[in-house]
């Protein structure tokens, strides 16, 4: 009989099952790829204290915990549905109907995609395909790109494509559009990557990053931005331009880019072609949470955590009994977070099933604490307003039991 099913093999859902499993529960972690990780196993970066950030590793060492402590882990596995029967969860999957009485989901985050002319190409890929294929299936995927999308996780995989030798010529904008949103927007971008200015490879662009995080001043260094960019790890950033094309017969060959204004509007006749032999689209992340959806959890609409997010506490409950959520599929953060909510969500099964009385409510809280202290502790934020997200959840979740008392207690609102 299993106690526990965790749904999804990344950082999350590994430090959940090792928690769970530490307190005698029986664990089933079930992953669609062919061995668990996540993506934690295209992440290869060095972090500001200098030391390197080796994903793989990471998921190896919680890989081996969680065989040590007979979690049963079934990789190449889909899930299509789970429902609630009596007291049980049925989960479905490609191999077969599993029951328990707790579930969590750690589905983790999917990418936004942004159509544009070309980009069924053979060559045009996601950002996120271009780490995996690099770092984790060590397939070089091409000599010269360009990246169109310019974000946080754009940035972070740039410093990895080139580390692996691979030439990026380029990062412009996407055509703005009602597709692009503000990706395809001057303005927003800037705003967006000024959170993460403290990161600027140069002490010239991490002060004058400062000056532009005023409203007039950024306006003003927007209408002035260098037509060919400035660099970053060498590569021209260029908020002025917009890729509108990409060209080839029957691969990438080049990419279309035209002049922009400050407001992301195409200036007419400005168009070039630039070479290229692969594009990497970086449309951003957002919450992959269908199945919390099939399964009637309710959700709430927060951009600051990404989108619609299932609706849950600080101990990763959701209103379903026996049903829990931690790592990307609750709001887009870095992997460190998602391990230490997986651990919370662990410790939050655990006490619901009722081990661990004499000291699992200290554990739990010290969790939740954790969580907070890694969060802060974050070099990179992926959205830029993750603490405000957070609290509008808390607060969220605190009305619902007031209103409906669907749990035992609600979490401390922070």
């Amino acid at each position: 009989m299993i106690d526990v099913i965790v749904i999804g093999g990344g950082p999350a859902g590994l430090a959940g099952a090792i928690a769970c499993a530490g307190s005698g529960l029986k664990v089933t972690v079930i992953d669609e790829f062919i061995k668990p990780g996540g993506r934690l196993l295209g992440q290869l970066h060095q972090e500001p204290s200098g030391e390197w950030w080796n994903g793989i590793k990471e998921s190896e060492r919680l890989h081996q915990e969680a065989k040590n402590l007979l979690v049963d882990i079934q990789c190449g596995v889909s899930v299509y549905n789970l429902e609630k029967e009596n007291h049980q969860w049925n989960v479905h999957t490609s191999l077969g109907t599993l029951e328990a009485p707790f579930v969590l989901l750690a589905t983790g985050a999917a990418e936004y995609p942004i159509p544009l002319p070309g980009w069924t190409l053979p060559g045009v890929m996601s950002i996120g395909a271009a780490q995996v294929m690099t770092n984790v299936h060590r397939i070089q995927v091409g000599k010269k790109g360009v990246i169109i999308g310019a974000n946080i996780l754009a940035f972070a995989i740039l410093n990895e494509l080139q580390l692996a030798g691979i030439t990026i010529d380029r990062v412009v904008l996407p055509e703005k559009s009602v597709l692009s949103q503000k990706a395809g927007e001057p303005e927003e971008v800037m705003k967006s990557l000024l959170k993460a200015a403290h990161l600027a490879p140069s002490p010239l662009l991490r002060i004058g990053s400062g000056f532009m995080k005023n409203d007039w001043i950024r306006k003003i260094g927007l209408n002035f931005y260098p037509k060919n960019g400035m660099k970053v790890n060498g590569t021209p950033l260029q908020l002025r331009k917009a890729a509108t094309e990409i060209i080839g017969k029957d691969q990438v060959e080049g990419v279309r880019i035209a002049n922009i204004d400050a407001n992301g509007n195409i200036v007419a006749g400005s168009e070039t072609i630039y070479e290229a032999d692969f594009v990497c689209i970086a449309g951003g992340l957002y919450p992959l949470a269908e199945l919390a959806a099939v399964a009637g959890c309710p959700f709430q609409y927060v951009p600051e955590l990404g989108g619609h997010v299932p609706h849950h506490s600080e101990a990763m409950e959701t209103p379903l009994d026996g049903l829990f959520v931690a790592g990307n599929i609750t709001g887009i953060e870095s992997g460190k977070i998602a391990m230490a909510q997986g651990t919370t969500a662990g410790l939050s099964i655990i006490k619901h099933a009722g081990k661990g009385l004499n000291t699992i409510d200290q554990q739990l809280q010290q969790a939740i604490q954790n969580v907070r202290n890694v969060r802060q502790q974050a070099a990179i934020q992926f959205n830029s307003e993750i603490d405000r997200g957070r609290r509008k959840m808390h607060e969220l979740w605190g009305s619902l039991y007031l209103k409906n008392n669907y749990i035992s207690s609600p979490d401390k609102i922070v």
